[in-house]
This record gives structure tokens, sequence and C-alpha cells, in this order.
């Protein structure tokens, strides 16, 4: 049977996360994203995806200090990062560095291991972003590491060149677990895809990487934010929402693939985008975000998804825009190398078929004799 876009299709096993089962929703490695989104830290989550397990305490204090230790940049990649254009989006940064940093940091050499591969990319998005950023914005090359001991902390801090506000390094810390597994969407696929053929897990990445940068998957949330941004008030959102699904307009930050009835990362993510907002003493964005949210289910039936409030999110972060995918990254990662590790654990060659629908067979005409 073909189905457009694989819709529907099981394309293998996997113990990492369910997604969209009726009675369980999403989980991790068994544990409800609920729990671990109000009661964990993207590091137990991070160590729980790769490592197979929560972390004890010890296991958590080691685990933070081993990313501390992989924040900075080998000189080649700061001379990479400078070389980049201002204009380069930072999924790209994201991408071209982390292929430069598989050739100088070759899996397999040195005991690296894919799960070795996955915490030095953990730990060091972030500052390759930050050093990016504030070069080509500021002119500013940067130290890339920091006295913030969580993932979250050490990007805002890096980004902003100030001590993180502890509330909005919260705020990011639940995204980050929010973000950081999803089953087998596009981008993780791919990676598995890739990983199928016997390639390194920098390769993988950086398909992945390239997957997640597409809007109809990671950079939903960047159109998100410029569909909010776009108006001036709750009002004016509902009247020209209105327009737009009449001229059949697609609606970014609406809708999935498997939650039908509701994602449920969204209200938690809806709660720390009206948290940041107040604390801010700043609604507006919130406010316009849920009249579309009220719009959009009174007129189509559609819940958000979690890129939906994450736009509101970010931006009270302070964190530019075209960074709210690259944040994604940062998150998603743990959860791509848990995917590369299972993979290999019990690997077949992803090839599927294709139904043909092409011309019939032909003759071959020489091309003296084409007319």
């Amino acid at each position: 049977m073909t189905t457009s876009g694989l819709n529907g299709v099981t394309a293998g096993t996997s113990r990492i996360s369910t997604v969209g089962q009726a009675g369980v929703g999403l989980t991790y490695r068994g544990y409800s994203i609920t729990d671990l989104a109000l009661d964990s830290t993207f590091e137990e989550v991070a160590y729980l995806l790769i490592y197979g397990k929560l972390p004890n305490q010890a296991q958590l204090d080691a685990y933070k200090k081993k990313l501390s230790r992989l924040r900075s940049l080998p000189d080649a990649l700061k001379t990479l990062l400078e070389a980049l254009p201002a204009s380069t989006h930072p999924m790209d940064v994201l991408r071209t560095g982390t292929s430069l940093l598989g050739t100088l940091e070759a899996e397999g050499e040195n005991g690296r291991t894919a799960a070795t591969v996955g915490d030095r990319l953990t730990a060091s998005f972030g500052s390759m972003l930050a050093y990016w950023y504030r070069f080509q914005q500021r002119n500013e090359r940067i130290e890339t590491e920091s006295d913030e001991d969580t993932v979250a902390g050490h990007f805002l801090s890096l980004m902003s060149g100030r001590p993180t506000d502890s509330t909005k390094r919260d705020a990011l810390d639940t995204t980050l677990v929010l973000y950081a597994e999803h089953e087998f969407n596009a981008s993780t696929f791919t990676a598995r895809v890739i990983t199928s053929t016997l390639s390194d897990t920098y390769s993988a990445i950086v398909g992945a990487i390239g997957a997640l940068r597409g809007p109809l998957h990671g950079g939903a949330n960047e159109a998100a934010m410029e569909l909010v941004s776009s108006f001036d008030s709750p009002q004016d959102a509902e009247k020209s929402l209105i327009h737009m699904l009449e001229a059949r307009r697609l609606i970014m930050g609406f809708g999935h693939r498997v939650y039908k009835n509701g994602d449920p990362r969204s209200p938690i993510v809806k709660d720390i985008a009206k948290k940041l907002s107040e604390v801010a003493g700043n609604t507006s964005y919130y406010e316009i975000s849920e009249r579309i949210e009220t719009v959009m289910m009174r007129e189509k039936g559609m819940f958000p998804n979690l890129d939906f409030y994450a736009a509101t999110a970010y931006h009270m972060c302070g964190i530019p825009t075209a960074m709210f995918t690259p944040v994604f990254v940062i998150a998603r990662t743990c959860g791509w190398i848990a995917h590369v590790i299972e993979q290999r654990s019990d690997n077949k060659l992803i090839r599927p078929l294709s139904d043909y629908t092409g011309p019939e067979p032909r003759e071959f005409v020489k091309i003296g004799e084409r007319g």
C-alpha cells in the first residue's frame, strides 16, 4: 500500500519513546513527559535518552561537569565561525560546525563513541551559536566557557554576555526537555537512515539538522513568531487570521501528524510563555497567541503544537527568532543520538520501495534521429 509522506506507516521498532498512543501519550523511556518537564532537568533527560536510565545525584553531578568541560571550541572551528557571513542562517552554522568538528574530533579516535559525540555536541552547540553571533553582530571574540552549570544557562549567558536570569534559565531548561525526543519524526528518521548505511554519527547529525531546518518541521517555531509579531493586538490577529484562513493560508504552529486531540507538550509551554510574559510585564504576544489559538479551534478545530507557544517563550527569554530552531537542535541532539545508538544495536539498511508512476517502457531513439 502506498501512502503519501509515509503517513501511518510503521517503519521500525524503538524502546526510546512513545508518541500519541492512547492512554500513554508522550513518554521518554517510559517516563511521562509531564513528570519529566515538571520535576527533572534537561541534563537528567539527556542522560536518560543517551545512557538509558535516569541518573542518581552523583551521576548527574558528574554528567553536568562533563558537559561543562566539553563547551570549549577548537581554534579551527572558531576560525570557521568567523568566516561564515553574518547573513548565514544559524541552522547552517550548526550544520557546518558539526561537519568540521567531525573531522577535528573524529568518531572512533581516542575512544570516541556515538554517546561521546552526543555529549560533545550537546555541550558545544550553544558555544558555536553564541561565538558566531557575538562575532558577527558585535565583532567580539568571546570565551566559550561560563560559570553556568546547565546547558540552558550556558547558552543564555553566552548570548547575552551577562549572568543568566533564573526564571529564563529554568523556562528554557523545561523547553529543552519538551523538545528532546519525539520518536520517528523527520529529522530523527533521517538520522536513522544515515546510520543504517554504517556512516558515522557526525554525518547522521548533519543530516538531521538539515531535515530540522525545514519550516514543516523545526522551522515552525520561527514561523509562529513571525505570525504572532505581525499583529498589533488580539483583535487585529482575529480579523487577519480569518482572512488568512479564507485564503487557505497555512498557519504554522497548529495541527500535528500524530496528535489529533492536542499536543501534550503545548499546555506546559503555554504556561511557561504566560509566566515569562507576566514577569516581564509584557503580555502582548501571549494575548495575541491566545486569540489565535481560540480562532483556530473555533474555525478549524485545530490545536496548537509545541512550536506555537514556544515562540513566545523564546522571545521572552531574549532569544533572537532565527535562533529558535537551533535551540531545538540543542535539545534534540540527545534524542538523535539515542536513535543512532539504537539503530546500530540491530542494524538493517533502511531502503523502502516506491510505486513507479512514470512512462511505460518505450524505445530509445538515438540523438541524430530525434525530431
